[in-house]
This record gives C-alpha cells, sequence and structure tokens, in this order.
C-alpha cells in the first residue's frame, strides 16, 4: 500500500485518469484562447514569445533563439514577423550598441492582458456551476497540490529551474481556524 489505503495499482489509475482530465480541461480552455488569438492574427508561437519577454523582460535576441529552442535565423524571422504586427519591439542595448534587444510592445501586453480575461472570465463561469460544497472540495485540493509542489521543488531544485521567480499564491478559499 502506498500513501493512502488504496493499493498502487488503483492509486495509479487514479492518478492517471485525474492527469487525462486535467490535460483535456486544460486543453480546451487552450483551444478557447487560441481561436480568439488567430482572429488577431497571433500565432501561438508569438503568445509564447510575447509571454516570454513579459516575464523576463527584454532579451538579446540571441537569448529568445536559446529559449525557444531554435537557430538565430528562425528567431529573427519570428522576431521580424511579430514586429510588424506590433507584438513586439526591437532596441539597441545601452552600453553595446551592437546587440540587439527584443521587448514586448504595449500592443503585445495587451493582447497578453486580453487572453488572461477570456480565460479568467471562463474559468469564472466555470467556477460558477459548482455548489459551494464542490468549490470548498476544489480549493482544499489545490492547497493540497500547491503544498506538494512546494515540497518537490524544496527536495529536487532542479525539477522546477528556470530563470524568473514565482510567488506562491495564497491559499484557496482558507476557511479560518475554528476558534
Amino acid at each position: 500500500m502506498s500513501r493512502t489505503n488504496r493499493p498502487a495499482a488503483d492509486r495509479a489509475a487514479l492518478i492517471d485518469g485525474i492527469v487525462a482530465q486535467f490535460r483535456a480541461s486544460l486543453g480546451e480552455l487552450r483551444c478557447v484562447g487560441s481561436e480568439r488569438l488567430v482572429r488577431h492574427g497571433v500565432s501561438m508561437a508569438h503568445l509564447h514569445v510575447m509571454s516570454m519577454l513579459d516575464r523576463h523582460g527584454q532579451l538579446p535576441m540571441s537569448r529568445v533563439a536559446e529559449l525557444l529552442g531554435v537557430s538565430d535565423s528562425n528567431a529573427t524571422g519570428l522576431v521580424d514577423r511579430m514586429e510588424e504586427h506590433g507584438f513586439v519591439e526591437r532596441v539597441r542595448h545601452p552600453d553595446d550598441r551592437r546587440v540587439v534587444l527584443v521587448r514586448i510592445s504595449d500592443r503585445g501586453r495587451q493582447i497578453l492582458a486580453d487572453v488572461e480575461v477570456l480565460r479568467d472570465d471562463l474559468v469564472v463561469r466555470i467556477m460558477g456551476r459548482l455548489d459551494t460544497a464542490q468549490l470548498e472540495r476544489l480549493a482544499v485540493a489545490l492547497n493540497d497540490v500547491a503544498s506538494v509542489v512546494a515540497e518537490v521543488a524544496a527536495d529536487e531544485p532542479g525539477i522546477f529551474s528556470h530563470a524568473h521567480p514565482h510567488t506562491a499564491p495564497a491559499s484557496v478559499g482558507a476557511a479560518p481556524a475554528p476558534s
């Protein structure tokens, strides 16, 4: 038996089912957002670059290529098209004018905000269909997952390694302790 009273095979099947449901639900949300983006001329590659620049700040073109896992020329072509649409801007490095930096534009930030609002609105509508007991169970489950993510990150520091910090969200729907 593992961490619960379920046999290991039952527990593994339960985890597999949860992962499949989670993936399908996130996929549906991603699909809704993608359709809206396509109507505005934003590809998933554009969205990825804008999100990356929003998180990391302005980056040299070589670093953009590295983070995307593509050649410098492929990254340059992508950034060229994004710049034509007004999603990003190129600027010279203040200390070395030979270095070209790429940064998200105001229009790019607005697109990211619009995508998040769409997703948040949709998630709120979905959550609104759950009753209070379901919402409370979901809040407890999400807090449990967040705690385990923190444990895994502490136990295996390299597993989530990337170049930007995250702030931990507050516990979801934490009820006051009984007095």
